[in-house]
Parts: C-alpha cells; structure tokens; sequence
C-alpha cells in the first residue's frame, strides 16, 4: 500500500514497498489518534523504536483519521520515532481484516510483522495495547534469529 503519512510533523507518501526495501516492517492498525489507549500505545511503540531500529525493522501506525490530526499525532504521541499514515478510506483496514467489527469507521487495534518478500510473518489483535510492542518485538527476534 501507499499512503499519505507524517513523520515528525512533516507530511510524506509512505510505500510500503520503498519500506520493505529496507527490511521487515511493523504495521500497525490503531482506532483513533489522541484517544486514551491509541495515545499509549503510540508512546509504547516511541519508546521501543530503538530496538525495532536495532533489529533492522521500521514501523508504521494506521487510522482512519485526516492528515491535519496525524501531524500533530506524529509529534506528540509518536515523539516523531516513526510515521503514521491515513487510511481515511478504510482500504487499507480492509485489506488488511484490521476493521473494528462493532464499527466499521475504525481499524481494530492490529499489529503485523510484514517480512521483507511482503508475506505476513506475525498478527496480533486485542483492543488492550499493552502487549503489542512486546508481541511484535519476539515475533521479530524470532524471525531475525532465523534468518
């Protein structure tokens, strides 16, 4: 997929393809930026972008909302450690199965470790953010380990 994102403020057009280049890709799929548990869990992934950047991987938050919201997101909640992107249009949710069932205007919380070669190496989904960085970190680890 390719979408418009913001990093640090400044508006880009993310390609995953241009990302994978590089090596595995952490996609992330969150409800709403500056929400309670999206707020948190951007902060989580900051704090641990050291080691995802360590094991040769970036990452990449999603959510509904419009660029003018995500640019401020990047800065406040993500510390300008990675870039979120809009999928205001749902298609990238949708190809993803990361639609929130009880309202589809919004992903669900959904993690992926996308290997280099596109496929989907790991998936973890729970409304709970707390687990998410560590569940991709291992899956990383793992995949790493192996290669």
């Amino acid at each position: 997929f390719t979408t418009q994102a913001s990093l640090g403020g400044k508006e880009f057009t993310f390609s995953l393809a241009d990302a994978l280049k590089k090596g595995p890709v952490i996609v992330y799929f969150y409800p709403e930026a500056f929400t309670k548990g999206c707020s948190l869990e951007a902060h989580a992934f900051a704090e641990a972008m050291p080691q995802f950047t360590a094991l040769g991987a970036s990452v990449i938050g999603l959510s509904h909302d419009g660029m003018e919201k995500l640019v401020k997101f990047s800065t406040a909640d993500c510390a300008s450690a990675f870039p979120v992107g809009t999928d205001a249009d749902h298609k990238i949710m949708t190809s993803y199965d990361a639609v929130l069932a009880k309202n589809p205007d919004y992903a669900n919380r959904t993690s992926y470790l996308v290997a280099p070669d596109g496929k989907i190496l790991a998936e973890y989904t729970n409304m709970g953010y707390e687990a998410h960085v560590e569940t991709m970190l291992a899956a990383l680890k793992a995949w790493k380990a192996s290669h």
